[in-house]
């Protein structure tokens, strides 16, 4: 330290960086936690910190959540890169202590992967580790409190008996009876009606919609992906067919093949009005949502301007989800302190606790309960709307795979919806948001339009030349679908690669999804026929005693696959995120091992190269 420079305040830092808010709300609650014991602390996005300053800090909490197949969340990408800088030495963190929490799925191969990575990265650069990182599993019964919750005991712990200096209070143990409630963090403004009039006239112009929606989602506390509150598009549903057969439990325009549709659902509109009323809310206020100001304000005055007003009710519908997303556990705890009834009152401090956290999943994530539920079971609690603002889920865009070919359905885009739908432990009948809404369009009715962007997706589009292997059981075939007709498109004026496709579904006579597309593309010389050099392959899982996988006909034509991968196919697998990437996975590495003579080690490292190459690609969602 240069003399004359004065020591700069210790605080913990906590770095986070999520793509659905799970990592921001776990860093969140550090912070308060830290706070709680005397710690001074700040919580900040990575995307917002200068990675260079690392080197500056004395104590770094990292809460860090994974996305796709092992992909770090969009705010993490340039932190990450600037981590991986070859200048960058053994010691260049030395002076700085660290802790990573990851939040991940266990359903997913790469379960943790960003934690697992920036943990290593982290021990290379010389940083030293306060406790072992914490991991996350939405598997879990609790979700990733269950792993957060013991994980942050002992980090306070460790602290506590390392750096005694740095807890003011001497005390590392959280009085749950005194807890304290802060700020909220924005504030809401109300407008009289009369100077906004002329702007905010009646109209069904798209211009129009489209800037209610970017108004109201431009203030929403949730970031939507880069910032793209504008929608692309707006799109009418021009038919809506049912792809399986009753009796089955799954039910200008310019994009590429292998692009994703995001959706912008629309809230039932009767548990909007039932949440205004609950929260005796005026509908037609006109309000702008802002940062407090006892938040740390931007440095660029112009992310600080108030915005133009939305309508109170259209900022609800389009940002909040009332009516399907289940409220997080600090939900409860400001519950908490506007309870009028005191048996309500210690019911939300119970679930708010650790001792209370499995009772709260029963009753909460299990169950599935709403926004809009929850506050209807506990009447004598009267939030004010900043906190709900702050605190409410937010409504958040759904991303599908599309299903067609630009070039065989110019200004059209199909997708393939499961509807969503399952009963609770107390036989409560619930339906995903999207997935219904969508379901519910009439085709015929001119005035529903669908807010909708147009982004890169995990599958990259493939040139006619290149030979593929598909694997898309269920609904991961909708990516294939496109691929199948760009390819049969552009065989009528040119030569194209062979496509090897394994589809895998229940029943024959159910859920057998495009099941004429398929068979008419496999015969008369087309894409998917022998002919061509290509196949069509299906399992149906249920329609003998002995379930039969995709991973059953991939080994059957182990000698074709092996060929084409010779040939310089690439390999796509696209589907549900539980078992099967995993077990497609596992699967082409036996075939590697048997047709290629080599074990299957090497065949893992085989595919590994594959997928440095570009030619191994996975898309999975839950």
């Amino acid at each position: 330290m240069e003399e004359g420079e004065k020591e700069r305040p210790f605080r913990l830092l906590i770095l986070y960086a999520s793509q659905t808010g799970n990592a921001m709300d776990a860093a969140e609650r550090v912070g308060r936690e830290a706070e709680r014991i005397g710690c001074p602390s700040s919580v900040v996005s990575m995307d917002e910190f200068d990675a260079s300053c690392l080197i500056h800090e004395r104590m770094v909490i990292f809460i860090v959540s994974t996305t796709g197949q092992g992909d770090p969340p969009d705010a993490m990408k340039v932190f990450w890169r600037y981590l991986l800088q070859k200048n960058l030495t053994r010691q260049w963190l030395e002076q700085v202590r660290y802790a990573v929490f990851g939040l991940g799925d266990s359903g997913y191969q790469k379960y943790n992967f960003a934690a697992k990575k920036l943990d290593k990265r982290l021990k290379d650069l010389g940083a030293r580790p306060i406790i072992e990182r914490g991991l996350g599993d939405d598997q879990h019964p609790s979700g990733y409190e269950g792993a957060l919750d013991p994980w942050l005991s002992s980090l306070w712990n460790d602290l506590s008996q390392t750096n005694p200096e740095i807890f003011p209070t001497g005390s590392v143990k959280l009085d749950h009876d005194t807890r304290i409630l802060g700020t909220p963090k924005f504030e809401i403004v109300y407008h009289d009606l009369h100077p906004f009039q002329e702007s905010y006239s009646c109209t069904s112009d798209f211009r129009y919609s489209a800037k209610v929606i970017e108004r109201a989602c431009s203030m929403s506390p949730a970031k939507f992906r880069n910032d793209e509150y504008r929608p692309h598009y707006f799109l009418q549903m021009v038919k809506n067919d049912r792809l399986t057969r009753l009796g089955s439990d799954r039910d200008g325009l310019e994009y590429q093949v292998g692009d994703v549709l995001e959706v912008l659902p629309g809230q039932d509109p009767a548990s909007v009005d039932a949440f205004i009323q609950r929260c005796h809310l005026n509908p037609d206020a006109y309000i702008t949502v802002q940062p407090n100001r006892s938040e740390k304000q931007s440095s660029d005055p112009s992310t600080n301007a108030m915005g133009e007003p939305v309508r109170l009710r259209a900022f609800i519908a389009l940002t909040m989800d009332v009516s399907s997303a289940s409220p997080r556990r600090y939900f409860f705890e400001v519950m908490s302190f506007f309870a009028g009834a005191e048996h309500e009152k210690e019911k939300l401090l119970y679930f708010a606790s650790p001792e209370g956290r499995d009772d709260l999943y029963q009753y909460n994530q299990k169950e599935r309960r709403t926004v809009l539920e929850v506050l209807e079971d506990f009447p004598s609690v009267q939030m004010p709307f900043e906190w709900l603002v702050q605190l409410v889920p937010p409504l958040r865009t759904r991303a599908f795979s599309i299903s067609s070919s630009p070039l065989a359905h110019p200004n059209q885009v199909h997708l393939t919806v499961s509807i969503v739908s399952w009963k609770t432990p107390l036989k409560r009948k619930r339906c995903g948001l999207c997935s219904t809404w969508l379901a519910s369009l009439d085709p015929h009715d001119s005035k529903v339009h669908i807010p909708a962007w147009i982004h890169r997706g995990a599958l990259p589009p493939p040139p006619p030349s290149l030979p593929l292997i598909l694997v898309g059981p269920g609904t991961g075939c909708a990516p294939f679908r496109a691929y199948v007709e760009e390819r049969a498109v552009q065989s009528v004026s040119e030569n194209t690669s062979p496509i090897l496709f394994f589809f895998g579904c229940r029943n024959e006579g159910i859920d057998f999804l495009y099941r004429d597309f398929w068979l008419s593309h496999s015969q008369n010389r087309g894409v998917l026929s022998e002919e061509k050099g290509g196949g069509f392959f299906v399992a149906f899982s249920r329609d003998q005693p002995q379930k039969i996988y995709v991973q059953h006909k991939m080994k059957q034509e182990s000698g074709r696959i092996w060929s084409l991968l010779n040939a310089g196919a690439s390999i796509y697998i696209a589907g549900s995120s539980s078992k099967m990437p995993a077990d497609v996975t596992s699967c082409f590495e036996d075939i590697i091992s048997q047709e290629g003579g080599v074990p299957k080690d090497s065949a893992a490292r085989f595919l590994s190269m594959l997928e440095r190459a570009g030619r191994f690609n996975v898309e999975a969602w839950s």
